[in-house]
């Protein structure tokens, strides 16, 4: 027998949890289901610096710990399950987890996230948090009258680049080929920032340091030459993958495979709303994704008191 819920969330980020924290406040039975443990990328983060209400900053974990008693407070569910089958067209939507358990909603908000894409290199995992970044954004502050390397070519990589250039020592901005793609409109503040330096067709080989990044070592893919270049922190800007393998052949993704879904946060299909870094947005941050939370959980709760159609 299938375990019947108003709203079921796939994803325990802060686009879930806030989802799960408003439609638990609006007395939905609410059910959030995270594959692993809470926060996604944020809960892997050693210091979240730019969430309003922490002066000091907070622990990217310690702050998913508490957004998910938070929701709990308020009567959502969340277990750590796998979802490994969905029938969102179906009335009332199914979901099937990787134990075998099946579950029942009349709304599913998906807040499966995204994953950054990483360099491959050996160690960069255990240096995450220690060196190792993939959002300037976030992380850049840490890095105040310090050097530090940027990875990439498109416009992300560039926006880092001179985000970073603002704060630091040097920028060093190391790229595959011998241009950027990044938008034109960059190459101005770079090439006039002072402090950055280019370093073309070449990629990076190694990532240097015991308990932290002390700097990287870069292959030149024309000359063969190799070179260390002495640095505090490395950030990966090469892409992010949507994290909507799941949705495929069901929910309209963009051509980089994001749910599209609008401020509304309604997908094509009724019932179904999509919340946080797996939806087509401009700015993908924990600020952004908690409001992405509210507006679906909102939405959802219209939804099922009949006063929206989706």
């Amino acid at each position: 027998m299938s375990q019947s819920f108003d709203v079921i969330i796939i994803g325990g980020g802060p686009a879930g949890y806030t989802a799960a924290l408003y439609c638990g406040r609006a007395a939905l039975k609410t059910l959030l289901l995270e594959s692993y443990a809470p926060g996604g990328q944020m809960g892997t983060t050693d210091m979240v610096d730019n969430y309003p209400g922490f002066p000091q900053g907070v622990g990217g974990f310690d702050l998913a710990t508490e957004m998910r008693k938070q929701a709990e407070r308020f009567g959502a569910q969340s277990m750590f399950q796998k979802v490994t089958e969905i029938d969102l067209e179906s009335n009332p939507k199914k979901i099937t987890t990787e134990d075998g358990t099946q579950y029942e909603a009349g709304v599913v908000i998906a807040a499966t996230g995204a994953s950054p894409r990483e360099l491959g290199l050996a160690r960069e995992k255990e240096l995450r948090g220690k060196g190792v970044s993939y959002c300037a954004t976030c992380d850049g502050a840490f890095y105040r009258g310090k050097t530090v390397v940027v990875v990439g070519g498109g416009d992300t990589a560039a926006s880092d680049a001179v985000l970073l250039s603002k704060i630091c020592k040097k920028v060093y901005l190391v790229h595959r080929r011998d241009s950027l793609r990044a938008s034109k409109a960059y190459l101005k503040p770079l090439e006039s920032a002072g402090n950055v330096e280019f370093v073309w067709d070449s990629a990076v080989q190694e990532i240097l340091g015991e308990n932290k990044v002390s700097g990287i070592t870069v292959h030149n893919k024309k000359t063969g030459a190799d070179r260390t270049i002495d640095c505090d922190g490395i950030f990966v800007a090469v892409g992010h993958t949507p994290n909507t393998s799941l949705f495929q052949g069901t929910l309209v993704l963009s051509g980089a495979g994001y749910i599209l879904a609008d401020e509304t946060t309604k997908t094509n299909i009724p019932g179904v709303f999509a919340a946080g870094d797996v939806r087509e947005k401009a700015l993908r941050q924990i600020v952004t994704a908690v409001s992405d939370g509210a507006v679906a959980a909102t939405m959802a709760e219209k939804y099922l008191s009949g006063l929206a159609e989706a």
